[in-house]
């Protein structure tokens, strides 16, 4: 079984997170919106299908991270969420919180050794960018 198979996104907090975004922006080309940016880029084998990773700043107040303590969390591509996360239960690492599904994809969540809040994604590009469009 593949367990991640890319980064599916960088999340940070941030203190002023519209300042962050339009700093982004003007310095490092970064368009985000509401729910941040997004980059384009084709799988190797299967050149015609559009895949995504995130970018999004957080307000420094979010429990989105919780219970890590941390101000980033990645969020990682994987391809079939449920039986990883059976996998990774069965490996005696900490599940967080139930399964969320929406139009663009699952996501699931798991702690690693250092605190850190892992966020799983299991994408469908295809509605992914149609619910994000940041253009």
């Amino acid at each position: 079984m593949k367990r991640v198979t890319g980064i599916g996104g960088i999340f940070f907090k941030c203190s002023d997170v519209e300042k962050q975004r339009e700093w982004y922006s003007k310095h490092l080309g970064i368009q985000s919106g509401e729910y941040g940016g997004t980059f384009e880029w084709r799988l190797k084998d299967e050149p015609d299908h559009v895949a995504y990773t995130a970018w999004s700043p957080f307000k420094a107040d979010t429990d989105y991270f919780s219970p890590s303590e941390k101000p980033f969390m990645f969020n990682y591509r994987v391809e079939n969420l449920i039986e990883l996360l059976k996998v990774l239960k069965e490996e005696g690492i900490t599940i967080v919180g139930e399964v969320e599904e929406y139009p663009f994809g699952k996501f699931g969540w798991i702690m690693d050794p250092e605190g850190n809040k892992i966020e799983l994604w299991e994408p469908n590009d295809k509605n992914y960018y149609n619910e994000n469009d940041n253009t």
